[in-house]
């Protein structure tokens, strides 16, 4: 058993090291003034006032409300409460209508939840996924407790008793007994160690029978497991063969079930990311078919007619499920994260515009705005032909590369062949694009310039300049151009060969992200801190303001600072778009 867990799972080593990136990465104002007046020569940026081409900016594709839905409950005044990993906050929302009447975020300390779980006293509980902590809040926002557990606290949820599990996923393993008040130190159950680095297999959404065991699925083997988790048990790391945890396999045969609770009619509703729900009876570990729906299924809380409803990780949308299997959507779906764009060929001669939505990659029609085609990124890969989470793509011939810094690789996919190059050598690439023979990677975690190659992995030296973080990249096939977020400049490289010569640095802009080339000698900028799209003439240096107000993504947990990169491609009509992850939308800019 011990030799499944570890074969399916080398991966999460990388987001392990993922996360330690993401809590530890962090640029203040004061670094990035720094960085600033160490840059060479600059290419000052006019201001064009007088911009003869009338532009028009329309959203294209609206997406949906919630950035991802992730655990539910009910709260004390009936309203549903949601959390949302990339949205970085829990959604108030009334279970009729899917009305949003509160969004509880950064603001008021809410980190990236992943889990959330009302106590017997009615405060909130919560789990920061990427940060280890869990918090409890009043439903008026009054924060009682934020305590440290472990990076990847997940499923959280009280014994009849009154008693406070946590489990960790993806980023760690183990399970908890935590004190309600977050005061006393976390109780381990079953821990990780050097030698059992995953003891369970990702323990996920579970619940309590009334025989008082713990009842929960194991993400990465496909179990449903029970266990006593009884106060006197002495820790462990070796689960399954230690007698005095008392673990027992329930059902085996899911996929990634991601989550277990006890319906009123004493069956264990889980909940497979395969879109699947199945009825198990604990008794006799017999499993049985209820519904199916879209794949990216999350979580689920019953109500005391025997109703529940459920939440969908990948698509956003929150069901109401009946006990006769029919439905009733509450709150929509569609695109969760939008981030980088390309265009591909299409069918009859029309581009094919591509998205990375994080879960999966999303090909659009372009004329209609219908979602033609979508590929599912794997949080746990089954080998190297799965397709890692897309978090940025770009046009490569017929193929697209592929780079995920929550993955921590670089691919290069293929629409009829799937992966057919991976370059696992980053653990925080934030994009990457065909220069020449070979790949030119930007990557936050490595240090140096912040640009590889993706064949060696070796450092492209860029002597005289200092960079802050260098995310966003545009070629012609000669000259590169880099995006630094931190100190605003973009970096325009030319080589010479695989060294590089004549750097000149383009200063003046508002955190830019994604960039694109147009066909008349300009460089598409979107510009995260001014919230717009703009361009530069590359021969004058004139700024041209294209679109603004433009609803981008938030930066988020002193991560990369495109926690949601803000992505631009260019159609060969000239037709414009640009990733609005703040709104879940996708812009097109066309010219009157």
């Amino acid at each position: 058993m011990k030799t499944k867990i570890q074969s399916s799972l080398k991966a999460m080593f990388k987001l392990a090291i993922m996360a330690l990136i993401v809590m530890t990465y962090s640029c203040s104002k004061e670094t990035a003034q720094e960085l600033k007046e160490t840059q060479g020569a600059e290419k000052a940026i006019s201001e064009n006032t007088t911009n003869e081409i009338n532009y028009v900016l329309e959203t294209f594709i609206q997406g949906s409300p919630i950035s991802g839905a992730n655990g539910i409950d009910i709260g004390p005044e009936g309203n549903l409460y949601i959390a949302s990993v990339t949205g970085q906050e829990i959604v108030v929302m009334k279970e009729n209508d899917g009305e949003i009447i509160d969004r509880i975020g950064p603001e008021r300390g809410v980190l990236g939840p992943d889990d959330l779980v009302f106590g017997p006293d009615g405060t909130l509980y919560w789990t920061d996924i990427l940060t280890g902590f869990v918090g409890r809040m009043t439903t008026d926002g009054q924060q009682l407790g934020y305590q440290f557990v472990a990076p990847g606290v997940n499923p959280i949820g009280f014994s009849p008793d009154g008693r406070l599990f946590v489990a960790l996923d993806f980023l760690g393993d183990g399970l908890y007994e935590l004190d309600p008040n977050l005061v006393e130190p976390p109780r381990p159950i079953v821990v990780a160690t050097e030698d059992n680095p995953f003891p369970l297999g990702f323990l996920n959404a579970f619940d309590f029978c009334s025989d008082g065991r713990l009842y929960g699925p194991l993400f990465a083997l496909g179990y449903v497991i029970s266990v006593n988790v009884d106060a006197d048990n002495p820790v462990t790391s070796d689960p399954f063969n230690d007698p005095d945890l008392d673990l027992q396999i329930v059902a085996t045969g899911f996929k990634n079930p991601a989550a277990a609770k006890f319906g009123p009619d004493g069956l264990l509703y889980v909940l497979d990311q395969t879109g699947e729900v199945f009825k198990v009876n604990v008794e006799t570990g017999e499993k049985t078919l209820f519904i199916t729906c879209q794949p990216g299924l999350d979580n689920l809380v019953f109500c005391a007619d025997g109703a529940f409803y459920m939440t969908n990780a990948d698509y956003g949308w929150v069901d109401e499920i009946q006990p006769s299997g029919e439905s009733r959507n509450i709150s929509r779906g569609g695109l969760i994260a939008p981030q980088g764009l390309a265009v591909l060929p299409g069918t009859n001669g029309q581009d094919a515009l591509y998205e990375a939505d994080l879960f999966n990659l999303r090909q659009f029609n372009t004329q209609s705005g219908e979602e033609e085609n979508i590929y599912k990124g794997f949080l746990v890969p089954e080998g190297p032909e799965s397709l890692i989470l897309p978090m940025n793509i770009s046009t490569d011939g017929n193929n697209l590369v592929v780079s995920s810094w929550f993955s921590g690789g670089v691919q290069v996919w293929n629409p009829q062949d799937g992966v057919i190059e991976a370059y696992p050598a980053f653990p925080v690439p934030m994009d990457a694009l065909r220069f020449k023979d070979d790949i030119i990677v930007s990557d936050a975690g490595l240090g140096g310039s912040g640009l590889y190659w993706a064949s060696s992995a070796e450092e492209i030296a860029l002597a005289g300049i200092t960079v802050g973080s260098l995310g966003g990249l545009a070629t012609d096939g000669e000259t590169v151009w880099a995006a630094d977020w931190v100190t605003g400049n973009i970096l325009q490289i030319g080589f010479d060969g695989k060294t590089p010569t004549n750097i000149e640095v383009i200063a003046g802009l508002q955190n830019p992200e994604g960039l694109a080339l147009d066909e008349t000698g300009g460089l598409l900028v979107v510009e995260w801190g001014a919230a717009r799209l703009s361009r530069i003439d590359l021969l004058t240096g004139e700024r041209t303001t294209i679109a603004e107000g433009l609803e981008l993504g938030t930066a988020g947990l002193g991560a990369p600072p495109g926690w949601s990169f803000d992505g631009v491609t260019i159609g060969s009509s000239g037709d414009i778009y640009v990733s609005g992850a703040g709104a879940n939308v996708i812009y097109r800019v066309t010219q009157e």
